[in-house]
């Protein structure tokens, strides 16, 4: 949780910030982690673990995507000392290419994949309550980073959530 606490220091002292609801997301994913570990290799053939592990390998390929688009077309500015993002979150140009072509967060998709594959590896009503928080994190982010890139983009970033889900392709 330190870690978690130190990558988020700037967003838990901005409460509107996506950031803090994703500072959530994380610990919550850290719980089912810290949950689960002591069934990650149990019965690792079972139908439900190898769900588990397709979901945990397909979720590199979303956030793998998205940090080298952000960072290439995104044209991000970290110098900016007025916003609580990460400095590759305050992007100078609005990303739709590549995984942002098909979802408007594939970051935040990446998570809820891995928050799934974890939760696969043992369900208990405690790994359903930290996937709920998680779930829920993630999605009140993704409102909340919406709002704020309406802001930056304006019209721009309507257009743009006209043609594209938020974190499933075509679905949702």
């Amino acid at each position: 949780s330190a870690g978690i606490v130190i990558f988020s220091r700037r967003s838990l002292k901005h409460p509107r910030s996506h950031g803090f609801f994703r500072f959530f997301a994380f610990e919550s994913i850290l719980v089912l982690l810290l949950l689960n570990i002591s069934r990650w290799f149990n019965d690792p053939f079972s139908a439900v673990h190898i769900a588990s592990w397709l979901l945990l390998l397909v979720s590199l390929v979303p956030a793998i995507d998205g940090f080298i688009v952000l960072k290439k077309i995104g044209k991000p500015n970290g110098r900016r000392t007025d916003s609580p993002n990460l400095g590759f979150e305050n992007t100078t140009r609005l990303v739709v290419r590549r995984s942002y072509r098909f979802i408007r967060h594939p970051l935040y998709c990446s998570l809820l994949l891995l928050a799934w594959g974890i939760f696969l590896k043992d369900v208990t009503l405690w790994t359903t309550l930290a996937l709920v928080i998680a779930l829920a994190s993630l999605h009140v982010a993704a409102k909340v980073e919406e709002r704020e890139n309406l802001a930056a983009f304006g019209d721009e970033y309507v257009q743009y959530m006209g043609r594209t889900k938020m974190f499933i392709p075509y679905l949702f």
